[in-house]
C-alpha cells in the first residue's frame, strides 16, 4: 500500500470515528486539563460548565479529551479527530470553523483599590509605576497593551509575563500586583476578573479603551466555539444549542466575572446583580 493510500485510509477512520461518535450522542470537547478560568480536568472552569450546558441542549453527553494548549493544538486535537470541538477561539480564528459569538471581552486593567484608576496610555503617571503585560505564543509576542506600551515608549518599566511559569501567566500577573510587586496588571478580561475576584486585597477591574493611536490593534475580540472547517452541520448545532442555552450561559459568564462588551441577556444581568449585592 502507497504512503498516500494509508494517509487516506487513516482519514477515512478518523471520520468515520467522528461520525460514530456523534451519532451515539457525544459531544467531544478538546480542552486544556490546567488552564483556568477556562477549563481544568475536575470542570471547574467556565469553558467546561459552558460546554457541558451546550451539550445538554444538544441531547448529547460531554466528553472531554485532555490536551494542554500549546503549539499545533487544532493539528494535535480537532484535525487529528480525537475531538469534535475546541470552546473558547475568537471568531472567524482562521484554522478552524468558527460558531457564531456567545460572548465578547476586552483587555482590562486590574489596579489596585486605592491606587489611582488606570486612564489610558497617555498618561504620564504611568512612568511612575511598574506594570505587567502578558507575551504570548512561544516567540513571546507582545499582546495589543504591549503594543501600545511600546508606541508610548513606556518599555523601561514593565514586566513581562510568558505563558509558562510558576501557576498560570493571569494568576501570577494578579499575585504580584496583590503583594506589590507591580503596579498595574494588563491583561485579557476573563483572567483578570477571574483572579481579581479571588485575590487576598481589593483590586479594581477596568476596561482598556481602543487607544486611538493604534486603530489597527483590536482590544476587544468576540469568542466562539471552533469545529473542524468541514463540520458546518456541527457548527449549526451548536450555534442553534447556544441559542437555546443563552441565559444559562450568560449566567456562568457573569458568575466567573467574565467583562463584557456585547448585551448579556436579562439572566445574565440578574446574575451580574446578585454578585455585585454580594460583593458589598
Amino acid at each position: 500500500m502507497s504512503l498516500r493510500c494509508l494517509e487516506r485510509l487513516v482519514v477515512g477512520l478518523i471520520l468515520l470515528a467522528s461520525i460514530a461518535a456523534h451519532a451515539a450522542g457525544e459531544l467531544r470537547i478538546c480542552a486544556d486539563p490546567d488552564n483556568l478560568p477556562y477549563s481544568r480536568s475536575d470542570g471547574t472552569g467556565f469553558e467546561n460548565r459552558i460546554a457541558e450546558v451546550v451539550a445538554r441542549a444538544m441531547d448529547a453527553t460531554p466528553v472531554y479529551v485532555w490536551l494542554p494548549q500549546g503549539h499545533g493544538y487544532v493539528r494535535k486535537t480537532l484535525n487529528a479527530g480525537v475531538c469534535d470541538v475546541i470552546v473558547g477561539v475568537p471568531e472567524g480564528f482562521d484554522p478552524v470553523r468558527t460558531t457564531r459569538p456567545y460572548y465578547r471581552s476586552m483587555y482590562v486593567a486590574v489596579t489596585r483599590q486605592p491606587d489611582p484608576r488606570f486612564g489610558d496610555f497617555a498618561d504620564p503617571h504611568l512612568r511612575d509605576v511598574t506594570i505587567g503585560v502578558q507575551l504570548v505564543g512561544d516567540d513571546l509576542a507582545a499582546t495589543p497593551p504591549g503594543h501600545a506600551l511600546a508606541q508610548h515608549a513606556l518599555i523601561e518599566n514593565v514586566r513581562g509575563y510568558t505563558v509558562y511559569g510558576d501557576g498560570r501567566q493571569g494568576e501570577r500577573m494578579v499575585r504580584d500586583l496583590a503583594r506589590g510587586t507591580i503596579d498595574v496588571a494588563l491583561i485579557w478580561g476573563a483572567q483578570g476578573g477571574y483572579f481579581a475576584g479571588k485575590a487576598a486585597v481589593p483590586l479594581r477591574v477596568s476596561p482598556l479603551a481602543q487607544p486611538p493611536d493604534l486603530p489597527n490593534v483590536p482590544f476587544e475580540y468576540s469568542i466562539a466555539m471552533g469545529v473542524r472547517k468541514r463540520d458546518a452541520a456541527l457548527a449549526a448545532e451548536l450555534d442553534a444549542a447556544l441559542d437555546r442555552s443563552r441565559a444559562a450561559v450568560d449566567a456562568i459568564l457573569a458568575e466567573y466575572r467574565v467583562p463584557r462588551t456585547d448585551v448579556p441577556s436579562a439572566a445574565s444581568a440578574a446574575a451580574t446583580a446578585r454578585y455585585a449585592e454580594h460583593a458589598r
